[in-house]
């Protein structure tokens, strides 16, 4: 008889746990509940995506300045050796 009073008093405490933990849930999630979830994740995915296009399309923007800089740099010296050059010639 005594295990049977201990079993029904877990059992409504268990129930009771259940029910406090279903409500705060529902306050958590609001009244949509898990359609309000599932949009958020589908907006993060979509946020998500957005930013690495972003981050791809900014590294290949570097990378073209980067080779650019390198083509100007190469440039400027090939010029900077014709300049010392016309200026070797003239200081004779």
């Amino acid at each position: 008889m005594e295990n049977r009073q201990y079993a029904d008093s877990v059992e409504r405490l268990a129930g009771d746990q259940q029910k406090r933990e279903g409500k705060l849930l529902s306050e958590l999630l609001g009244d949509s509940g898990f359609h309000d979830l599932s949009a958020y994740e589908a907006d993060l995915a979509q946020r998500q995506s957005r930013l690495l296009f972003s981050i791809q399309a900014e590294m290949e923007d570097t990378e073209t300045a980067l080779r650019q800089t390198e083509q100007l740099a190469q440039k400027l010296k090939r010029h900077l050796g014709r300049l010392k050059g016309l200026q070797k010639v003239l200081s004779k």
